[in-house]
């Protein structure tokens, strides 16, 4: 179990502690951004892996106990949150989004308010939010709840370490645009700052989503040894 914590938490701390802070500025001034971006990325693609090894060879450990397994009514909660979760999560990425890598300059469009952001400011976290919860809830293992639970716990945190970040580098930029959106999903429109426009988001963000989420669940079995629609 030792090696798949201090997986998770190098993966989790690697992002909320060093990219998140002040401390990426440090680092930035000290090596320049081409350099950064070059050793965080490397360091996230390892991270990653290892995380991934370490959780594939938990599986089978004498360690992994269950504390609650799937049922038929989590198992229908589940297809329906990896669907959503598959929506937010291919369309945040294909939304112009002043909070991604490199976007900031989006700020200057005067509608970069629209289609998704107008639901949430972090549609790609949230995404992995509900991946991650989804899985909790159907793999009570202790392998799953360190893998799933701190995937989930970065995401969450990483919403709130993002608008920080741009909270330092845009100053009043950011905030203009932060009234106008909100963290938490459909904040804003229950606020009454924005409205949903699914026209908006583009049929053909959507249709992706539901390409990948159907090519993923059949992949499942094949991939993780494990059946994600039955």
């Amino acid at each position: 179990m030792t090696n798949l914590l201090a997986a998770a938490a190098f993966f989790i701390l690697l992002h909320l502690l060093v990219s998140g802070t002040r401390l990426r500025g440090a680092l930035v001034g000290t090596l320049g951004e081409g350099p950064y971006m070059g050793l965080f990325s490397l360091a996230s693609v390892a991270g990653l892996a290892w995380l991934g090894l370490a959780f594939a060879g938990s599986r089978t450990a004498d360690w992994n106990l269950a504390y609650w397994d799937i049922t038929p009514v989590t198992w229908k909660i589940q297809v329906a949150l990896q669907a959503l979760a598959f929506l937010f999560v291919v369309v945040g990425l294909t939304t112009p989004n002043p909070t991604s890598v490199k976007q900031e300059g989006t700020l200057d469009r005067p509608d970069v308010v629209k289609g998704m952001l107008r639901v949430t400011r972090h549609p790609f976290l949230w995404g992995v939010a509900l991946w991650a919860a989804g899985h909790l809830l159907v793999n009570g293992d202790r392998a799953s709840i360190v893998l799933f639970g701190g995937l989930l716990v970065l995401a969450l945190f990483g919403t709130a370490s993002i608008d920080a970040k741009r909270k330092r580098a845009l100053g009043d930029t950011w905030n203009a645009f932060a009234a106008q959106t909100s963290n938490i999903p459909f904040g804003a429109i229950v606020a009454g700052r924005q409205s949903l426009k699914l026209g908006e988001i583009g049929l053909w963000r959507i249709l992706a989503a539901i390409v990948v989420y159907v090519a993923l669940a059949l992949a499942h079995p094949f991939l993780f040894g494990v059946s994600a629609v039955s």
